[in-house]
């Protein structure tokens, strides 16, 4: 949501500049005016000079098309929850190194775990870690022994002598 109302503000600022710059301003005041660098405003300029102040709404927000789709990425996501054993993995445990083992297998992208971490908050998952308990741990037995064998392994303290 913030992303979206983020574009729609530069879109807005960058037609309020092309608006200034038809107006005769130059790049210099209309970069002061909408709060711009002054190369982003000479960049629209020639946008502006070349194409119109329509080209002006529809310019990219720059920065690197992602390699993973939504599409692949709602894949992984199925993936990730049908288990790493189901995938080929020893254990049930998914660590970084496996999902970005996993991403390149299916995939053929090579990230690195940050990137993965990322990716991985950005379909909502976190980072848990497995209980450390045996699966033959018998609950009474561990009760029994807390208020039975426990209290007599204590040590007391030493009375004082007066």
């Amino acid at each position: 949501m913030n992303a979206k109302r983020n574009s729609e503000e530069a879109i807005k600022r960058r037609l309020r500049a092309g608006r200034l710059l038809l107006a005769g301003k130059s790049p210099p005041e209309v970069a002061r005016l909408v709060g711009a660098p002054r190369q982003t405003v000479y960049r629209w300029r020639e946008v502006l000079d070349a194409s119109g102040i329509d080209a002006l709404r529809n310019m990219s927000t720059g920065g690197r098309p992602p390699e993973l789709g939504a599409a692949e990425l709602s894949r992984l996501y199925v993936m990730l929850l049908e288990g790493a054993t189901a995938h080929g993995f020893a254990t049930p445990l998914w660590t970084l190194k496996r999902v970005r083992l996993l991403i390149e297998r299916e995939f053929g992208v090579r990230y690195s775990e940050v990137h993965v971490w990322r990716l991985l908050g950005q379909l909502g998952l976190s980072n848990q870690k497995p209980d450390r308990r045996a699966l033959e741990r018998d609950a009474a037995a561990i009760e029994h022994w807390r208020r039975r064998t426990w209290p007599a392994l204590k040590k007391t303290p030493l009375a004082k002598a007066d």
